[in-house]
This record gives C-alpha cells, sequence and structure tokens, in this order.
C-alpha cells in the first residue's frame, strides 16, 4: 500500500484531471466488482458532513483500500474558516482511503503554489500529493492534438492537426472529440488531413461564431438572436459554448495587448492563432473594455458549472446572455 493516500488534482484541463483521477482509480482495482463496492463519488458542495465522515472512515471490502473522490473542494470550503475546518478534516482521512480530491477552475502556474490545499499537501508530503493540470496554450494545442490522435489509435498530419487547433482553441475536450470523429471517419485507415478536418470539423461554426460575437459587440441583438438559433439548429449547445468561451478568452487577450498599445502584429503573436482569427479578434476587441470581457469570461465560467450540476441549461443560458450583451453594455 502506498503511503500517499490523498490526491488533489486542480487546474483548469478538466479532460485531463478526469483521465488522471480515472487511471489512478482504475489501477486499484482489478476486479469491477471490487471496485463498484468500494468507491464514493462525491460533491462536495452538496454533501452532509456525516455522509462525507462515514464514506471516508468506512473500512475495505475484499480490497486493500476504498476509493473516495471528492470534486469542488474549493467551492465548498472558503475563506480561513473553511479551510482550517477542511483541514482539520483531512488529518481524520486514514490510510485505508484512497482520497482523491478535485478541483476544476482557472488559475495561473505562479498561483499553484499559494493555493491552500497545494501548501497543505507541501507540508503533508509523505501522505499527500498535488498534481496541477493545466489547459495546453494556443501554441501548444497542435502538439496536443497529434499526441491525442495517437493516444486514440490513430495518426493525424500536423497541418492537419494546426487547423483543427484552431478550431478548438484551448478547449481539450472538444479537440479530443473531434479526433475521434476525424478517426471514425478516416476508418484509421490513414492520416488525418486537412481536407478531412474542413469537410468533418467545426470550421463552418467557428465562422459562424465570429458573426455571432460581432452582433453582440455591434449591439446588435436581433442579428445576434438569429445567429445563435441558426446554430442551435446545427450544433450542440456545448459545442457552440467551447466555441464562445475560446472566442472570449482571445478577446481578453487581444485587449490585454491593446491597452498596453499593443499592434495587431504583437496580439497575433500573443494569440498564436491563424492570422485571419488574429485579425478579427483584434477588430472585436475593440467593441469590450477589458473590464467586461473579465465579467463576461467568469459568466461563462458560472454558466459551464451550472450547466454540469443540474442548473440552468446552456442553450437557455447562452440565449440569456446573448440577449443582454447585444441590449446593453
Amino acid at each position: 500500500m502506498s503511503d500517499v493516500h490523498i490526491t488533489y488534482f486542480l487546474g483548469s484541463d478538466d479532460l485531463a484531471i478526469r483521465k488522471a483521477a480515472d487511471k489512478l482509480a482504475a489501477a486499484m482495482f482489478n476486479d469491477p466488482t471490487a471496485a463498484g463496492m468500494n468507491t464514493s463519488r462525491l460533491d462536495a458542495r452538496t454533501v452532509g458532513e456525516n455522509d462525507l465522515a462515514n464514506a471516508i472512515g468506512a473500512m475495505p471490502f475484499l480490497a486493500s483500500q476504498r476509493l473516495v473522490v471528492l470534486e469542488y473542494v474549493s467551492k465548498k470550503y472558503t475563506g480561513l474558516d473553511g479551510h482550517k475546518k477542511f483541514l482539520a478534516f483531512l488529518e481524520t482521512v486514514p490510510p485505508s482511503t484512497r482520497l482523491v480530491l478535485i478541483d476544476i477552475e482557472e488559475i495561473k502556474d505562479k498561483e499553484v503554489a499559494n493555493h491552500w490545499l497545494v501548501k497543505w499537501t507541501g507540508k503533508n508530503a509523505g501522505k499527500a500529493e498535488y498534481k496541477a493540470l493545466m489547459m495546453p496554450n494556443q501554441k501548444a494545442m497542435p502538439g496536443w492534438i497529434v499526441a491525442e490522435a495517437k493516444h486514440q489509435g490513430g495518426t493525424i498530419a500536423p497541418p492537419a492537426a494546426l487547423r483543427l487547433a484552431e478550431m478548438t482553441g484551448e478547449n481539450t475536450r472538444q479537440a479530443a472529440q473531434e479526433i475521434t470523429k476525424l478517426l471514425t471517419y478516416v476508418n484509421y485507415a490513414h492520416a488525418i488531413d486537412i481536407e478531412d478536418v474542413e469537410a468533418v470539423s467545426i470550421l463552418t461554426a467557428s465562422v459562424d461564431v465570429f458573426e455571432l460575437v460581432d452582433a453582440m459587440g455591434k449591439q446588435d441583438g436581433k442579428t445576434a438572436q438569429k445567429l445563435f438559433h441558426l446554430l442551435m439548429e446545427e450544433k450542440d449547445a456545448f459545442e457552440i459554448f467551447g466555441l464562445v468561451v475560446r472566442q472570449f478568452r482571445l478577446l481578453t487577450l487581444a485587449r490585454d495587448v491593446m491597452d498596453d498599445g499593443g499592434t495587431l502584429a504583437e496580439v497575433t503573436d500573443v494569440l498564436g492563432v491563424h492570422p485571419y482569427v488574429a485579425q478579427k479578434s483584434f477588430d472585436q476587441a475593440r467593441a469590450f473594455t477589458m473590464s467586461t470581457l473579465d465579467a463576461i469570461y467568469h459568466r461563462l465560467l458560472a454558466m459551464d458549472e451550472a450547466a454540469k450540476t443540474g442548473g440552468m441549461p446552456l442553450d437557455a443560458s447562452l440565449d440569456m446572455l446573448i440577449t443582454e450583451l447585444a441590449g446593453k453594455r
């Protein structure tokens, strides 16, 4: 039995964190029946203290350890008092329980070391560890796509990986889904090429999202609503949402460069995207202030969380956001 029995995953790469947590779980149990009897998956925001304590304290059945996965820890335990309460709880976790903590959140690399749970794992290195997994930046996405295609049992040509990266931005989950579709399309018979990407993937949706954001920036509510509903007829709400998030992330980066007096060439370099995408982002960023873009981006993160936890569906929350932004700012 490993001495480390508490693992903390944090970062913005939801897909990578889920994969890492699933890999850890798979390594614990050879028998699916034993895994089912010895695994608890809990949401820190909704689980009661007694239920959490019981899950942690229960003895493993026909296995050396139990697995408890607890998500959204930092959403539940906030402020100094909340931190102290949870850290005191962690001291009670027995070695017979493998506790996996998950926080999906936007956090900069330089901020990780000062995170309250990361600090605790550092002080308890004999029994705890942390793993920070961030979304790859735009420049790193083509390499990520090549590696993911190989992981899925196929290959993709570098120019095609670059084109797909332009379409999906830094959204690894969306990129992975597109790779799966593309490999199925080519039947794993040859490397995915640019023609395959343009035939199967989401270039048209990307262009339409440019037009949608244009309309929002010009406060043209009628056009914005029309474009959104046309997109909804052809695309899944999560796919559209991913494109919208990606575009506002690009606008935030572009606005930051522009506020410092940066040129289009500097924006293109920072964004690391195709010149067409950089030009569109540069033009669109003029219609938004940095404070507005920050507020929109945080709103999008809240919408994503609400959709994943049974709150407002993404199509409804996107419709509401577009109405608000196109109507006033």
